[in-house]
């Protein structure tokens, strides 16, 4: 074998290692973040409002966490080695999850698993660059097709729990706790990741994003802040109810067979499959559209997707509007969270565009997610009668809330599109 060819099957090996880790990185969480939910409200019994203060866990961590553990990781500790410790931290964390039936400790343990878990995804790109670049391969156009592994990881969890009949069991617990013990091993043969001597030259403001705070003296960025965290919470209602409000379809006999009812993470995982769709769309929309009509038209398709949840069910017509509805989440999510943060690239000064990002992502992963988990939990809680939830009704409130959403922002956001200009932002993702 020549010297080119042995390149060539050392890139391909490369790519196939870290296909395998965002495989396992996004299977972790498809075990159990769509089910969780379920169990705690089925079989510990908790009320929506403990079920969404457990939730709201993640987006405090995703405030706290990713910031610290990138300046841990550019300053002390290898990025590949940190990597294998938090995961080692969330299998302990997910066995001990798997035995608790107190929402107030479950809170705790949900928390630091999310501590431990949230930096992770962060520490997966970044392991994942540093290999293709050591391997003379392009971040650019090797990475996504490399990343796309981790929601193919996701959708498979939710099949294998679904199908395994542990939606409602603390099972789902022990397999990511299993699957997270397994990354943290495979860690170990990864490519080292060096600490790097610049960062240590950048101010602790820098480095915690805080410079980046300087966009809100903007009233646009102000605005378009403001709504992506809103859309956030919109995001989290989705990902804490979504699984227990199929589960009581079968409280209806009628429907107590429907393979909704038996399989429902399976019809969940449409919403993922639509989102690798709609993904491919981006660039098309933003170019001929730009960022106001996208937010518009992911907004629109949050409030279908909350209005074919409060008309939808099992059987006929029902079930159609079902599966529009995990459809049309596709286009809900990428086309606020991935455009979202292509505008933000392509509207900051390049000095703070790190930072900038960093602050959408807790913005939208951070305060939305924790408002959106609190709020929606008393929401549900609002509209149960004696254990029986209401569950039009409260899609049709999340429903009438990002309707306002859209009328509001379509009159408050002053926005004037650059074809050219973002078509050389979007050709680039």
């Amino acid at each position: 074998m020549n010297i080119q060819a042995q390149k060539g099957t050392g890139k391909m090996a490369m790519k196939t290692r870290l296909r395998i880790m965002n495989f396992f990185q996004f299977f972790i969480w498809g075990s159990w973040l769509v089910t969780l939910g379920s169990y705690m409200i089925n079989t510990l019994h908790f009320t929506g409002a403990q079920v969404g203060i457990v939730y709201s866990s993640k987006g405090l961590a995703a405030i706290i966490m990713p910031s610290l553990a990138g300046i841990i990781a550019d300053r002390w500790i290898k990025a590949n080695r940190l990597y294998g410790i938090f995961h080692v931290l969330g299998a302990i964390s997910l066995f001990i999850a798997a035995h608790i039936s107190d929402p107030m400790t479950m809170f705790w343990v949900i928390f630091f698993n999310s501590l431990v878990y949230m930096p992770t995804s962060a520490l997966t790109n970044v392991i994942s660059y540093v290999a293709l670049e050591k391997a003379g391969l392009d971040t650019v156009k090797d990475f996504p097709p490399i990343r796309v592994f981790g929601t193919i990881g996701f959708i498979i969890a939710m099949w294998v729990v679904s199908l395994s009949g542990f939606e409602l069991s603390n099972i789902q617990l022990y397999i990511a706790a299993s699957i997270s013990l397994l990354l943290a091993l495979y860690s170990l043969t990864l490519p080292d990741c060096p600490t790097s001597n610049e960062k240590r030259e950048k101010s602790w403001i820098s480095l915690l994003g805080l410079d980046a705070f300087v966009l809100f003296k903007q009233k646009r960025m102000v605005i378009f802040f403001l709504f992506s965290t809103l859309l956030g919470v919109a995001l989290q209602i989705t990902n804490t109810f979504g699984n227990p409000f199929l589960h009581d379809f079968g409280l209806n006999p009628e429907f107590k067979d429907s393979l909704v009812v038996q399989y429902p993470s399976i019809l969940l995982s449409v919403s993922q499959i639509a989102e690798v769709c709609f993904i491919l769309a981006i660039p098309f929309f933003l170019r001929n559209f730009g960022i106001k009509k996208v937010m518009l038209i992911s907004m629109v398709a949050w409030t279908l997707r909350f209005l074919f949840f409060a008309y939808g069910n099992p059987s006929g017509v029902g079930f159609t509007f079902l599966l529009l509805s995990m459809i049309v989440y596709g286009c809900a999510f990428d086309f606020f969270n991935v455009s979202g943060a292509i505008f933000v690239e392509k509207e900051v000064d390049p000095r703070i565009r790190a930072s900038a990002q960093g602050l959408f992502l807790a913005m939208v992963d951070g305060i939305g997610a924790y408002v959106g988990a609190i709020a929606s939990g008393k929401v549900v809680d609002y509209f149960t009668v004696d254990g029986v939830k209401d569950w039009q009704s409260i899609w049709l409130t999340f429903g009438a809330y990002t309707l306002v959403l859209a009328i509001v922002f379509a009159v408050s956001f002053k926005y004037k599109h650059d074809r050219d200009a973002m078509k050389e932002v979007s050709t680039s993702h």
